[in-house]
């Protein structure tokens, strides 16, 4: 059974993305690493895994409804094996598994309706 690793990242709406973005910064010391978001420190079990921070235009479909304010990302080891295990369980695929130099991405839409990303991280060097 695939299981989650750890928050991959913590990714929310907002009206002013960039001016949220550099009052986190400068009211709770977030290093940012572009002009909306940030990471954090790796995890303990592996090096490359990251806790990525980040605002999102109020207006943005990246999370799929509208309505959705919020979306998580989890970091596992094999995004196809985790998307088919949640499939067979009832969620639903949402689009295709994107693979990136730093990490594979999946989607799905969980029993509740929300869209949840998954990452498997590969290096950053």
């Amino acid at each position: 059974m695939q299981k989650v690793r750890g928050v991959g990242g913590l990714f929310f709406k907002c009206e002013e993305p960039e001016k949220l973005a550099k009052w986190y910064k400068d009211n709770l010391g977030f290093e940012l690493d572009g002009p909306t978001y940030g990471m954090f420190n790796p995890h303990e079990s592996k090096e490359h895994d990251r806790t990525v921070w980040s605002t999102f235009s109020a207006d943005s479909d990246y999370f799929g409804a509208k309505e959705q304010a919020f979306m998580f990302n989890f970091i596992v080891d094999d995004v196809r094996a985790m998307i088919e295990q949640v499939v067979k369980a009832g969620a639903k695929q949402a689009g295709e598994i994107v693979e990136e130099s730093y990490g594979d991405f999946g989607w799905f839409i969980d029993p509740a309706g929300f869209k949840v990303e998954l990452w498997s991280p590969k290096s950053f060097e």
